[in-house]
């Protein structure tokens, strides 16, 4: 079950904005850096984020929303764009949706529980390497 969409234009509007402000640097949040599909206008979009549990480098983003979601098809689309996370900007690369259940392994345990409840848990993974 994905947050309703009605949501998501909201938060596109009025929540994404100020979340950018400080989404890069603190723990479990982070802005992807994605290039629109048919637009090729350059987009940021805080998300949360997590470390692959399965090696030091890359990242797992819960997808909230569905795997309709813009951010989700211009990363695919493009085979990857840019996270900044924590202050460092990582360039991405090899985005693969997996889906729940075996998407919800791939998160820390707190929140395996909170999406297993709501029956969520598709998540977008990323291999990173360091960029500027």
């Amino acid at each position: 079950m994905h947050a309703p969409r009605a949501l998501a234009a909201f938060n596109r509007v009025v929540t994404n904005p100020i979340q950018r402000r400080w989404a890069g640097r603190i723990p479990l949040h982070a802005i992807i850096e994605h290039t629109g599909r048919r637009s090729g206008k350059a987009f940021r979009t805080p998300v949360l984020c997590f470390r692959r549990p399965d090696g030091p480098t890359g990242f797992v983003f819960l997808i909230g929303y569905g795997r309709q979601s813009d951010w989700v098809r211009n990363l695919v689309a493009a085979g990857g764009g840019r996270v900044e996370h924590r202050g460092t900007t990582y360039d991405v690369s090899n985005p693969t949706v997996v889906q729940a259940p075996q998407g919800r392994d791939l998160l820390p345990r707190p929140l395996r529980l909170l999406t297993r409840l709501v029956r969520e848990g598709d998540v977008l993974t990323v291999d990173a390497a360091a960029g500027e």
